[in-house]
């Protein structure tokens, strides 16, 4: 068994067998539907391969943002496999083009795991930053109850005091699931509310800290400034703080979101993404772009993937069911 599937409880493992594929299929319908349009013959496993079936297969890639960098190499891999006489037909192309994609994605599908704090220990503190709109305090809010699930003792910290709305969102989680969360008025200092969180959890000896942060102020450089001095307030109380550093992100921004990685990675460093809001977009394929994003010599692990509303919708990042969702018209046996 691999390291990420003993990652699943038991309540994931039960609900992926036994319909979390059909529910990642949904949600990635719009990907799909995109894909099958501009794949046309080759999902009938008829055609002869030829140059005009690689050309289809590479705009059909581009148009869901897999990137030029990955479908040019899968394109480049699919080609000298032709010409070696390896691919005897569509379907084996297909075949070969769903292992190429699934080989894409194996290197940065790391799940989060969080063990239960040691008695001397200090809780686990991670941050959660990312622009408005992209789901962040919903998946914060998500996450709390799935690490309550597994029996984590858990806080949350509502660090976007700009945007009241963020702060009762999180607060609105926290009385929902039973879960403590340190808050302080609208306009506070983001930094202020960090620390005495962490104080908090310290002193409560919590498992694991969740803090949400500001999406957006007046300027960019405003934003990653306040974010480089909550990182510096937090250290103050535990040098290792923050534990993780989560890039929320949502799926439909497509190209962009590989700047926004650019970006946050540049003031904090990131340990991981979470993409959201991939039920409602045509370009799922930006997983692949992340996925070969390289900065320096790291590529970020993508922890979770989001495709629904329900709590049961942000599933940990597995790519062989990812891929199998977009190309697949049948759940795998």
């Amino acid at each position: 068994m691999t390291e990420q599937n003993e990652s699943l409880t038991s309540d994931e493992s039960s609900a992926t067998a036994d319909g979390f594929f059909g529910r990642l299929r949904s949600g990635l319908s719009k990907t799909r539907e995109q894909l099958a349009q501009g794949l046309g013959n080759l999902l009938l496993g008829e055609k002869e391969i030829d140059e005009s079936a690689l050309e289809d297969l590479e705009a059909a890639l581009l148009m869901t943002d897999v990137g030029m960098e990955t479908t040019q190499a899968i394109i480049t891999e699919l080609t000298e496999r032709a010409g070696r006489r390896e691919l005897a037909n569509m379907g084996a192309l297909y075949q070969a083009l769903e292992e190429l994609l699934v080989q894409r994605l194996a290197g940065v599908a790391q799940p989060l795991v969080v063990e239960p704090r040691a008695a001397d220990a200090l809780p686990k503190v991670i941050f959660f930053v990312g622009v408005n709109g992209v789901g962040k305090t919903t998946t914060i809010g998500k996450l709390a109850k799935r690490f309550k699930n597994q029996g984590l003792s858990v806080m949350l910290a509502a660090g976007d005091t700009f945007r009241a709305a963020a702060v009762e969102q999180l607060q609105s989680w926290g009385q929902r699931e039973d879960i403590p969360v340190i808050a302080q008025a609208q306009g506070s200092d983001s930094a202020s509310v960090a620390f005495d969180a962490v104080q908090s959890a310290h002193a409560k000896g919590v498992d694991v800290l969740l803090v949400d942060t500001a999406g957006r102020l007046q300027a960019k450089s405003q934003l990653m400034d306040e974010l480089a001095k909550i990182q510096r307030v937090v250290k103050r109380l535990d040098e290792q703080a923050p534990h993780e550093v989560i890039l929320v992100l949502d799926g439909g921004v497509g190209q962009n979101a590989l700047s926004q990685v650019k970006l946050f990675n540049e003031t904090i460093p990131l340990t991981g993404l979470v993409v959201t809001k991939l039920d409602g977009t045509a370009k799922a394929g930006v997983l692949f772009a992340l996925a070969s994003q390289s900065l320096g010599t790291q590529r970020i692990p993508v922890r979770f993937i989001g495709v629904g509303e329900g709590i049961e919708d942000l599933r940990t990042f597995e790519p062989e069911a990812f891929v199998s969702a977009l190309l697949q018209a049948e759940e795998p046996a």
